[in-house]
Protein backbone atom coordinates (compact mmCIF):
# COMPACT_ATOMS: atom_id res chain seq x y z
CA UNK A 1 0.00 0.00 0.00
CA UNK A 2 1.39 2.94 -1.06
CA UNK A 3 1.11 7.00 1.14
CA UNK A 4 -1.04 7.94 -1.34
CA UNK A 5 -3.65 5.67 -1.32
CA UNK A 6 -3.11 4.67 2.44
CA UNK A 7 -5.68 7.42 3.73
CA UNK A 8 -8.84 6.74 1.43
CA UNK A 9 -7.97 3.10 2.21
CA UNK A 10 -8.22 4.09 6.08
CA UNK A 11 -11.21 6.12 5.16
CA UNK A 12 -13.34 3.35 3.39
CA UNK A 13 -11.75 0.96 6.48
CA UNK A 14 -13.31 3.87 8.97
CA UNK A 15 -16.73 3.96 7.13
CA UNK A 16 -17.47 0.70 6.24
CA UNK A 17 -17.29 0.34 10.24
CA UNK A 18 -19.65 2.56 10.88
CA UNK A 19 -22.03 1.47 8.27
CA UNK A 20 -21.69 -2.02 9.44
CA UNK A 21 -22.56 -0.69 12.51
CA UNK A 22 -25.04 2.13 12.11
CA UNK A 23 -27.39 -0.29 10.26
CA UNK A 24 -27.33 -3.45 12.32
CA UNK A 25 -27.90 -1.16 15.69
CA UNK A 26 -31.07 0.54 13.63
CA UNK A 27 -32.06 -2.86 12.63
CA UNK A 28 -31.65 -4.24 15.97
CA UNK A 29 -33.28 -1.26 17.77
CA UNK A 30 -36.67 -2.32 15.29
CA UNK A 31 -36.52 -5.61 16.22
CA UNK A 32 -35.30 -5.40 20.28
CA UNK A 33 -38.34 -2.59 20.51
CA UNK A 34 -40.67 -5.06 18.66
CA UNK A 35 -39.01 -7.66 21.61
CA UNK A 36 -39.56 -5.62 24.78
CA UNK A 37 -42.98 -4.96 23.49
CA UNK A 38 -43.90 -8.70 23.12
CA UNK A 39 -42.83 -9.39 26.69
CA UNK A 40 -44.39 -6.16 27.93
CA UNK A 41 -47.46 -5.05 25.88
CA UNK A 42 -48.54 -7.07 23.12
CA UNK A 43 -50.08 -9.94 25.08
CA UNK A 44 -53.28 -7.41 26.07
CA UNK A 45 -53.48 -4.90 23.00
CA UNK A 46 -53.14 -7.62 20.28
CA UNK A 47 -53.93 -10.89 22.08
CA UNK A 48 -56.25 -10.32 24.60
CA UNK A 49 -57.70 -12.94 26.94
CA UNK A 50 -58.68 -13.58 30.22
CA UNK A 51 -55.30 -15.67 30.99
CA UNK A 52 -52.09 -13.49 30.76
CA UNK A 53 -49.79 -16.30 30.55
CA UNK A 54 -51.72 -17.36 27.19
CA UNK A 55 -51.69 -13.86 25.98
CA UNK A 56 -47.97 -13.38 26.72
CA UNK A 57 -47.28 -17.09 24.87
CA UNK A 58 -49.46 -15.48 21.67
CA UNK A 59 -47.02 -12.07 21.77
CA UNK A 60 -44.00 -14.32 21.97
CA UNK A 61 -45.57 -16.44 18.76
CA UNK A 62 -45.10 -13.34 17.08
CA UNK A 63 -41.54 -13.15 18.78
CA UNK A 64 -40.71 -16.18 16.87
CA UNK A 65 -42.08 -15.43 13.48
CA UNK A 66 -39.61 -12.77 13.11
CA UNK A 67 -36.54 -15.75 13.93
CA UNK A 68 -38.87 -17.90 11.58
CA UNK A 69 -39.07 -15.40 8.54
CA UNK A 70 -35.06 -14.96 9.01
CA UNK A 71 -34.35 -18.05 6.46
CA UNK A 72 -35.93 -16.53 3.69
CA UNK A 73 -34.09 -13.25 4.01
CA UNK A 74 -30.83 -15.56 4.10
CA UNK A 75 -31.74 -17.21 1.30
CA UNK A 76 -33.17 -14.14 -0.89
CA UNK A 77 -30.46 -11.65 0.29
CA UNK A 78 -27.33 -13.73 1.03
CA UNK A 79 -27.68 -15.13 -2.76
CA UNK A 80 -28.09 -11.24 -4.10
CA UNK A 81 -25.05 -10.40 -2.14
CA UNK A 82 -22.56 -12.87 -4.34
CA UNK A 83 -24.19 -12.01 -7.43
CA UNK A 84 -24.57 -8.56 -7.23
CA UNK A 85 -22.45 -6.83 -4.38
CA UNK A 86 -22.84 -6.02 -0.58
CA UNK A 87 -23.74 -2.61 -0.94
CA UNK A 88 -26.82 -2.49 -2.77
CA UNK A 89 -28.47 -5.37 -1.12
CA UNK A 90 -27.62 -3.82 2.66
CA UNK A 91 -29.61 -0.75 1.43
CA UNK A 92 -33.03 -2.97 0.88
CA UNK A 93 -32.76 -4.61 4.04
CA UNK A 94 -32.55 -1.45 6.31
CA UNK A 95 -35.51 -0.23 4.59
CA UNK A 96 -37.45 -3.35 4.36
CA UNK A 97 -37.28 -3.48 8.25
CA UNK A 98 -37.23 0.24 8.82
CA UNK A 99 -40.54 0.41 7.10
CA UNK A 100 -42.53 -2.65 8.68
CA UNK A 101 -41.27 -0.83 11.86
CA UNK A 102 -42.84 2.06 11.61
CA UNK A 103 -46.05 0.29 10.23
CA UNK A 104 -45.90 -1.50 13.72
CA UNK A 105 -46.10 1.52 14.93
CA UNK A 106 -49.57 3.08 13.48
CA UNK A 107 -51.20 -0.15 13.47
CA UNK A 108 -54.71 -0.45 15.25
CA UNK A 109 -54.81 -2.43 17.93
CA UNK A 110 -57.50 -5.68 18.42
CA UNK A 111 -59.72 -2.98 20.73
CA UNK A 112 -60.14 -1.21 17.10
CA UNK A 113 -60.16 -3.70 14.31
CA UNK A 114 -60.41 -7.09 16.27
CA UNK A 115 -58.51 -10.07 14.89
CA UNK A 116 -56.81 -8.34 11.97
CA UNK A 117 -54.54 -6.64 14.42
CA UNK A 118 -52.60 -9.46 15.28
CA UNK A 119 -52.72 -10.81 11.46
CA UNK A 120 -50.98 -7.91 10.37
CA UNK A 121 -48.71 -7.21 13.05
CA UNK A 122 -47.04 -11.13 12.45
CA UNK A 123 -47.03 -9.79 9.04
CA UNK A 124 -45.29 -6.64 10.08
CA UNK A 125 -43.08 -9.04 12.17
CA UNK A 126 -42.32 -11.35 9.44
CA UNK A 127 -41.02 -8.95 7.09
CA UNK A 128 -39.07 -7.37 10.04
CA UNK A 129 -37.48 -10.88 10.27
CA UNK A 130 -37.12 -11.34 6.00
CA UNK A 131 -35.06 -7.90 6.53
CA UNK A 132 -33.15 -8.70 9.85
CA UNK A 133 -32.15 -11.88 8.27
CA UNK A 134 -30.55 -10.39 4.62
CA UNK A 135 -28.27 -7.78 6.83
CA UNK A 136 -26.46 -9.50 8.93
CA UNK A 137 -24.50 -11.76 6.57
CA UNK A 138 -23.46 -8.34 4.44
CA UNK A 139 -22.94 -5.91 7.60
CA UNK A 140 -20.32 -8.72 8.54
CA UNK A 141 -18.51 -8.82 5.24
CA UNK A 142 -18.84 -4.85 4.99
CA UNK A 143 -16.49 -4.10 7.46
CA UNK A 144 -14.03 -7.37 7.91
CA UNK A 145 -13.60 -7.47 3.87
CA UNK A 146 -12.09 -3.74 3.93
CA UNK A 147 -9.76 -5.01 6.89
CA UNK A 148 -7.01 -6.91 7.44
CA UNK A 149 -7.87 -10.62 7.61
CA UNK A 150 -5.24 -10.85 10.42
CA UNK A 151 -7.63 -8.88 12.52
CA UNK A 152 -11.16 -10.06 11.34
CA UNK A 153 -12.14 -11.30 14.68
CA UNK A 154 -12.26 -7.12 15.17
CA UNK A 155 -13.32 -5.75 12.44
CA UNK A 156 -16.31 -7.89 11.97
CA UNK A 157 -17.18 -7.36 15.26
CA UNK A 158 -18.57 -3.88 14.11
CA UNK A 159 -21.73 -5.96 12.45
CA UNK A 160 -21.84 -8.29 16.69
CA UNK A 161 -22.26 -4.49 18.51
CA UNK A 162 -25.30 -3.75 16.29
CA UNK A 163 -27.37 -6.52 18.50
CA UNK A 164 -26.59 -4.69 21.89
CA UNK A 165 -26.68 -1.04 20.98
CA UNK A 166 -30.07 -1.69 19.13
CA UNK A 167 -31.28 -3.53 22.44
CA UNK A 168 -30.19 -0.32 24.76
CA UNK A 169 -31.35 2.44 22.35
CA UNK A 170 -35.28 0.46 22.78
CA UNK A 171 -34.65 -0.23 25.86
CA UNK A 172 -34.03 3.12 26.42
CA UNK A 173 -36.59 4.46 24.56
CA UNK A 174 -39.31 2.30 25.67
CA UNK A 175 -38.02 3.28 29.62
CA UNK A 176 -38.04 6.75 29.54
CA UNK A 177 -41.49 6.84 27.97
CA UNK A 178 -42.35 4.20 30.60
CA UNK A 179 -41.40 6.96 33.41
CA UNK A 180 -42.57 10.15 31.91
CA UNK A 181 -45.74 9.03 30.65
CA UNK A 182 -48.75 7.34 32.98
CA UNK A 183 -49.31 3.82 32.70
CA UNK A 184 -52.42 4.72 31.30
CA UNK A 185 -50.99 6.98 28.32
CA UNK A 186 -48.34 4.33 27.85
CA UNK A 187 -50.27 1.72 27.13
CA UNK A 188 -52.37 3.50 24.86
CA UNK A 189 -50.40 5.09 22.70
CA UNK A 190 -47.03 6.45 24.14
CA UNK A 191 -45.17 2.72 22.86
CA UNK A 192 -46.44 3.72 19.79
CA UNK A 193 -43.26 6.44 19.62
CA UNK A 194 -40.64 4.04 19.85
CA UNK A 195 -41.81 2.28 16.50
CA UNK A 196 -42.23 5.59 14.82
CA UNK A 197 -38.88 6.60 15.71
CA UNK A 198 -37.67 4.14 13.16
CA UNK A 199 -38.44 6.25 10.32
CA UNK A 200 -35.86 8.87 11.55
CA UNK A 201 -33.04 6.53 11.92
CA UNK A 202 -33.65 4.52 8.79
CA UNK A 203 -32.85 7.74 7.01
CA UNK A 204 -29.84 8.12 8.42
CA UNK A 205 -28.86 4.36 7.87
CA UNK A 206 -29.46 4.97 4.27
CA UNK A 207 -27.36 8.31 4.28
CA UNK A 208 -24.35 6.17 5.68
CA UNK A 209 -25.03 3.21 3.39
CA UNK A 210 -25.27 5.33 0.25
CA UNK A 211 -22.05 6.71 0.68
CA UNK A 212 -20.11 3.59 0.86
CA UNK A 213 -17.90 2.08 -1.88
CA UNK A 214 -18.10 -1.92 -2.86
CA UNK A 215 -16.10 -4.42 -0.56
CA UNK A 216 -12.24 -4.68 -2.29
CA UNK A 217 -12.93 -8.57 -1.92
CA UNK A 218 -16.04 -8.39 -3.96
CA UNK A 219 -14.87 -6.20 -6.58
CA UNK A 220 -12.21 -8.31 -7.46
CA UNK A 221 -14.66 -11.51 -7.28
CA UNK A 222 -16.80 -9.31 -10.22
CA UNK A 223 -13.69 -8.50 -12.26
CA UNK A 224 -12.45 -12.08 -12.62
CA UNK A 225 -15.71 -12.83 -13.56
CA UNK A 226 -16.07 -15.40 -10.30
CA UNK A 227 -19.53 -14.14 -8.55
CA UNK A 228 -21.58 -17.50 -8.78
CA UNK A 229 -24.79 -17.94 -10.83
CA UNK A 230 -26.12 -20.50 -8.06
CA UNK A 231 -24.45 -19.76 -4.91
CA UNK A 232 -27.16 -21.70 -2.83
CA UNK A 233 -26.53 -25.19 -4.66
CA UNK A 234 -22.54 -24.02 -4.36
CA UNK A 235 -23.16 -23.75 -0.40
CA UNK A 236 -25.56 -27.21 0.13
CA UNK A 237 -23.14 -28.94 -2.35
CA UNK A 238 -19.41 -28.21 -2.10
CA UNK A 239 -19.72 -26.91 1.71
CA UNK A 240 -22.14 -28.49 3.60
CA UNK A 241 -20.06 -28.97 6.63
CA UNK A 242 -19.08 -25.27 7.21
CA UNK A 243 -22.76 -24.80 6.72
CA UNK A 244 -24.12 -26.82 9.51
CA UNK A 245 -20.81 -25.93 11.95
CA UNK A 246 -21.97 -21.87 11.03
CA UNK A 247 -25.51 -22.89 12.44
CA UNK A 248 -24.86 -25.27 15.45
CA UNK A 249 -22.36 -22.37 16.93
CA UNK A 250 -25.19 -19.76 16.69
CA UNK A 251 -27.87 -21.82 19.05
CA UNK A 252 -26.37 -21.08 22.21
CA UNK A 253 -25.71 -17.87 22.14
CA UNK A 254 -28.69 -16.80 20.64
CA UNK A 255 -31.17 -19.14 22.92
CA UNK A 256 -28.85 -17.49 25.85
CA UNK A 257 -29.30 -13.86 24.61
CA UNK A 258 -33.14 -14.34 24.40
CA UNK A 259 -33.20 -15.28 28.10
CA UNK A 260 -31.58 -12.63 29.33
CA UNK A 261 -32.80 -9.98 26.87
CA UNK A 262 -36.50 -11.46 26.93
CA UNK A 263 -37.96 -14.24 29.15
CA UNK A 264 -36.07 -12.50 32.23
CA UNK A 265 -38.49 -9.36 31.54
CA UNK A 266 -41.40 -11.50 31.88
CA UNK A 267 -39.53 -13.65 34.81
CA UNK A 268 -38.90 -10.71 37.07
CA UNK A 269 -42.41 -9.23 36.80
CA UNK A 270 -44.51 -12.57 36.81
CA UNK A 271 -42.25 -14.80 39.81
CA UNK A 272 -40.32 -12.01 41.52
CA UNK A 273 -43.07 -9.16 41.64
CA UNK A 274 -40.24 -6.55 40.09
CA UNK A 275 -41.35 -3.60 38.22
CA UNK A 276 -41.38 -3.62 34.26
CA UNK A 277 -39.11 -0.39 34.31
CA UNK A 278 -36.17 -2.57 36.58
CA UNK A 279 -36.20 -5.08 34.43
CA UNK A 280 -35.55 -2.77 31.97
CA UNK A 281 -32.98 -0.76 33.31
CA UNK A 282 -31.12 -4.69 34.12
CA UNK A 283 -31.13 -5.00 30.44
CA UNK A 284 -29.85 -1.51 29.33
CA UNK A 285 -26.91 -2.02 32.07
CA UNK A 286 -26.11 -5.30 31.04
CA UNK A 287 -26.23 -3.93 27.28
CA UNK A 288 -24.21 -1.01 27.55
CA UNK A 289 -21.49 -3.14 28.99
CA UNK A 290 -21.24 -4.88 25.64
CA UNK A 291 -20.63 -2.19 23.52
CA UNK A 292 -17.14 -2.18 24.93
CA UNK A 293 -17.17 -6.16 25.31
CA UNK A 294 -17.87 -7.36 22.19
CA UNK A 295 -14.87 -5.89 19.97
CA UNK A 296 -12.88 -6.31 22.54
CA UNK A 297 -14.04 -10.33 22.58
CA UNK A 298 -13.70 -10.06 18.75
CA UNK A 299 -10.34 -8.39 19.15
CA UNK A 300 -8.91 -11.26 21.89
CA UNK A 301 -10.32 -14.14 19.31
CA UNK A 302 -7.48 -12.47 16.59
CA UNK A 303 -4.51 -13.42 19.37
CA UNK A 304 -5.61 -16.69 20.67
CA UNK A 305 -7.73 -19.17 19.17
CA UNK A 306 -11.37 -18.55 18.13
CA UNK A 307 -12.54 -21.97 18.57
CA UNK A 308 -11.21 -22.12 22.30
CA UNK A 309 -12.12 -18.76 23.26
CA UNK A 310 -15.29 -20.09 21.69
CA UNK A 311 -15.94 -23.18 23.58
CA UNK A 312 -14.52 -21.29 27.01
CA UNK A 313 -17.92 -18.84 26.32
CA UNK A 314 -20.18 -21.43 25.94
CA UNK A 315 -19.37 -23.51 29.07
CA UNK A 316 -19.68 -20.70 30.98
CA UNK A 317 -22.57 -19.97 29.40
CA UNK A 318 -24.11 -23.46 30.26
CA UNK A 319 -22.98 -22.91 33.75
CA UNK A 320 -24.38 -19.22 34.57
CA UNK A 321 -27.80 -19.51 35.25
CA UNK A 322 -27.46 -22.21 37.75
CA UNK A 323 -25.98 -19.21 39.84
CA UNK A 324 -28.12 -16.10 37.84
CA UNK A 325 -31.47 -17.52 39.46
CA UNK A 326 -30.80 -17.76 42.68
CA UNK A 327 -29.42 -14.51 42.54
CA UNK A 328 -32.27 -13.11 41.36
CA UNK A 329 -34.75 -14.75 43.78
CA UNK A 330 -33.73 -12.29 46.33
CA UNK A 331 -35.68 -10.07 44.84
CA UNK A 332 -32.39 -7.22 45.00
CA UNK A 333 -32.39 -5.36 41.88
CA UNK A 334 -28.38 -5.33 42.62
CA UNK A 335 -28.25 -8.91 42.63
CA UNK A 336 -30.60 -8.89 39.38
CA UNK A 337 -28.77 -6.08 37.28
CA UNK A 338 -25.31 -7.74 38.29
CA UNK A 339 -26.38 -11.23 37.21
CA UNK A 340 -27.36 -9.95 33.93
CA UNK A 341 -24.38 -7.84 33.44
CA UNK A 342 -22.29 -11.24 33.86
CA UNK A 343 -24.67 -13.22 31.29
CA UNK A 344 -24.44 -10.66 28.84
CA UNK A 345 -20.71 -10.28 29.40
CA UNK A 346 -20.89 -13.72 28.42
CA UNK A 347 -22.80 -13.54 25.80
CA UNK A 348 -20.17 -11.08 24.75
CA UNK A 349 -17.72 -13.23 24.30
CA UNK A 350 -19.46 -15.72 22.41
CA UNK A 351 -20.88 -13.04 19.59
CA UNK A 352 -17.72 -10.49 19.65
CA UNK A 353 -15.94 -13.46 17.15
CA UNK A 354 -18.96 -15.48 16.02
CA UNK A 355 -18.98 -13.54 13.19
CA UNK A 356 -15.41 -14.23 12.18
CA UNK A 357 -15.84 -17.70 13.06
CA UNK A 358 -18.78 -18.22 11.13
CA UNK A 359 -17.71 -16.55 7.66
CA UNK A 360 -13.95 -17.46 7.66
CA UNK A 361 -15.86 -21.39 7.32
CA UNK A 362 -16.62 -20.07 3.59
CA UNK A 363 -14.92 -19.06 0.63
CA UNK A 364 -15.01 -15.61 -0.65
CA UNK A 365 -17.33 -16.14 -3.54
CA UNK A 366 -19.69 -17.63 -1.16
CA UNK A 367 -19.16 -15.80 2.00
CA UNK A 368 -22.61 -13.63 1.82
CA UNK A 369 -24.42 -16.60 1.06
CA UNK A 370 -23.30 -19.35 3.43
CA UNK A 371 -22.69 -16.94 6.39
CA UNK A 372 -26.65 -15.74 6.16
CA UNK A 373 -27.53 -19.34 5.55
CA UNK A 374 -25.85 -20.32 8.49
CA UNK A 375 -27.10 -16.97 10.47
CA UNK A 376 -30.90 -17.49 9.78
CA UNK A 377 -31.31 -21.08 10.21
CA UNK A 378 -29.83 -21.47 13.61
CA UNK A 379 -33.09 -19.09 14.65
CA UNK A 380 -35.50 -21.56 13.72
CA UNK A 381 -34.17 -23.99 16.76
CA UNK A 382 -32.18 -21.42 18.79
CA UNK A 383 -33.38 -18.08 19.74
CA UNK A 384 -37.03 -18.40 17.94
CA UNK A 385 -38.62 -20.92 19.93
CA UNK A 386 -36.77 -19.51 22.85
CA UNK A 387 -39.04 -17.47 24.77
CA UNK A 388 -42.20 -19.67 24.03
CA UNK A 389 -39.86 -22.97 25.72
CA UNK A 390 -39.00 -20.99 28.64
CA UNK A 391 -42.30 -19.65 29.51
CA UNK A 392 -43.66 -23.12 28.71
CA UNK A 393 -41.08 -25.10 31.21
CA UNK A 394 -41.55 -22.54 33.91
CA UNK A 395 -45.85 -22.95 33.83
CA UNK A 396 -44.92 -26.79 33.29
CA UNK A 397 -42.41 -27.10 36.47
CA UNK A 398 -42.55 -23.62 38.14
CA UNK A 399 -39.20 -23.74 38.51
CA UNK A 400 -36.39 -22.02 36.77
CA UNK A 401 -34.16 -25.25 36.83
CA UNK A 402 -36.07 -26.67 33.93
CA UNK A 403 -34.99 -23.50 32.35
CA UNK A 404 -31.60 -23.55 32.83
CA UNK A 405 -31.24 -27.42 31.51
CA UNK A 406 -32.60 -26.15 28.15
CA UNK A 407 -29.94 -23.77 28.32
CA UNK A 408 -27.27 -26.72 28.66
CA UNK A 409 -29.19 -28.65 25.73
CA UNK A 410 -28.18 -25.92 23.46
CA UNK A 411 -25.01 -25.63 24.68
CA UNK A 412 -24.35 -29.29 23.86
CA UNK A 413 -24.97 -28.44 20.35
CA UNK A 414 -22.89 -25.39 19.72
CA UNK A 415 -20.28 -27.37 21.25
CA UNK A 416 -20.34 -30.04 18.02
CA UNK A 417 -20.97 -26.75 16.18
CA UNK A 418 -17.36 -25.52 17.37
CA UNK A 419 -15.96 -29.44 16.80
CA UNK A 420 -16.67 -29.29 13.32
CA UNK A 421 -15.59 -25.54 12.94
CA UNK A 422 -11.91 -24.84 11.45
CA UNK A 423 -9.75 -22.09 12.49
CA UNK A 424 -8.76 -19.87 9.54
CA UNK A 425 -5.29 -19.75 8.36
CA UNK A 426 -3.85 -16.14 9.77
CA UNK A 427 -2.81 -14.92 7.19
CA UNK A 428 -5.50 -15.15 4.52
CA UNK A 429 -9.49 -15.73 4.47
CA UNK A 430 -10.74 -19.21 4.36
CA UNK A 431 -10.57 -19.82 0.24
CA UNK A 432 -10.66 -23.64 -1.46
CA UNK A 433 -8.83 -23.11 -4.67
CA UNK A 434 -5.79 -21.22 -5.99
CA UNK A 435 -8.08 -18.55 -8.14
CA UNK A 436 -10.29 -17.78 -4.96
CA UNK A 437 -7.11 -17.06 -2.82
CA UNK A 438 -6.11 -15.13 -5.08
CA UNK A 439 -9.76 -13.40 -4.79
CA UNK A 440 -9.73 -13.33 -1.32
CA UNK A 441 -6.47 -11.17 -1.04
Amino acid sequence: MTASTEPTDKRSLRRAFVASLSGTTLEYYDFAAYSVAAATLFGTLFFPSGDALVGTMAAFSTYAVGYLARPLGGFIFGRLGDKLGRKQVLVFTLLLTGIATFLIGILPTHASIGGWAAVILVLLRFAQGVGVGGEWGGAVLLSSEFGDPKKRGFWASAAQIGPPAGNLLANGVIALLAAVMSKAAFESWGWRIAFLLSGVLVIFGLWLRMKLEETPVFKKIAEKGEAPTAPLKEVFTKEPRALIAGILVRVCPDVLYSLFTVFVLTYMTTELGMSRSEGLTAVMIGSAFQLFLMPAAGALSDRINRRTLYTVGTIAAAVWPFIFFPMASTGSFLAVAVGMVIALAIHALLYGPQAALITEQFTARLRYTGSSLAYTLAGPIGGAVAPLIFTALLAAYDSWFAVALYLVATAVLTGIGIALSRQAPEEEPVVTTAETVEVAR
